[in-house]
């Protein structure tokens, strides 16, 4: 399936062709075809930006087997191209806490996650995340039960969602964050970059910064998608 000039700029590959390669050959052979459905619907959003590269999505999958995560959280969703990802890797009893303020966009690819029959292992929560994820620290049973974490929401909150993550999820587990090279912008003199997209910059490099300088978790920021920064919880 050729790309988008959309899906084509939120890889940082040098080449577009080299890119196209990494997905035609390794990606889309292993994506379902629901996914494959997801990302189509996707596409055609005018934020579809937002939804998590396949790539991407393909090292998360991988991730979470390899930890045999089965409690997981989820922070954006979006039009649930990651959470369809995670339901259909994670366990037929596994769960996952999906948090978003959107539910009209999670609706878009509600009718997909139901014909995958994986509905049961997710609860979706309307909400701001970090008044949600507040009110999972107050109950203790709560606090390191989560195998796995994914983070694709407003760069403002990501330290405090770190900060509420790192009680959430266990020592060995798995905290994931988006968008953790903002467009490529992060590297990019100031003057260069475009206006609408500075503040998260500054947010991003800020926070990149922190995550570097964190001895609770071990980290490895990839270049996939738009940048995501995997963290192993110590």
């Amino acid at each position: 399936m050729a790309l988008s000039n959309t899906e084509g700029s939120k890889g940082l590959l040098q080449s577009r062709e080299l890119f196209e390669y990494v997905l035609e050959t390794s990606v889309y052979p292993r994506e379902t075809e629901l996914l494959k459905e997801i990302r189509v619907i996707t596409a055609n959003h005018p934020q579809s930006l937002m939804s998590t590269s396949p790539d991407a999505g393909q090292l998360i999958a991988l991730l979470q087997k390899l930890i045999n995560a089965k409690n997981t959280i989820e922070i954006g969703v979006f039009t649930g191209y990651s959470l369809l990802l995670t339901a259909l890797t994670i366990p037929q009893d596994g769960k996952i806490t999906a948090i978003d303020m959107n539910k009209d966009t999670y609706e878009m690819g509600l009718p997909i996650i139901k014909k995958a029959g994986v509905e049961h292992k997710i609860n979706f929560i309307q909400s701001q995340a970090l008044s949600t994820l507040d009110e999972l620290l107050k109950d203790d049973a709560n606090r390191g039960s989560f195998d796995f974490a994914f983070v694709d929401a407003d760069k403002v909150n990501y330290q405090k969602y770190h900060e509420r993550l790192l009680q959430l999820v266990k020592v060995g587990g798995i905290i994931v964050y988006d968008n953790t090279l903002w467009l490529g912008t992060v590297a990019m003199p100031e003057e260069f970059v475009k206006e609408d997209l500075k503040p998260t910059r500054l947010y991003t490099i800020e926070f990149n910064k922190f995550l570097a300088n964190d001895d609770r978790v071990q980290i490895s920021q990839v270049p996939l998608g738009d940048g995501i920064t995997i963290c192993w919880r110590l």
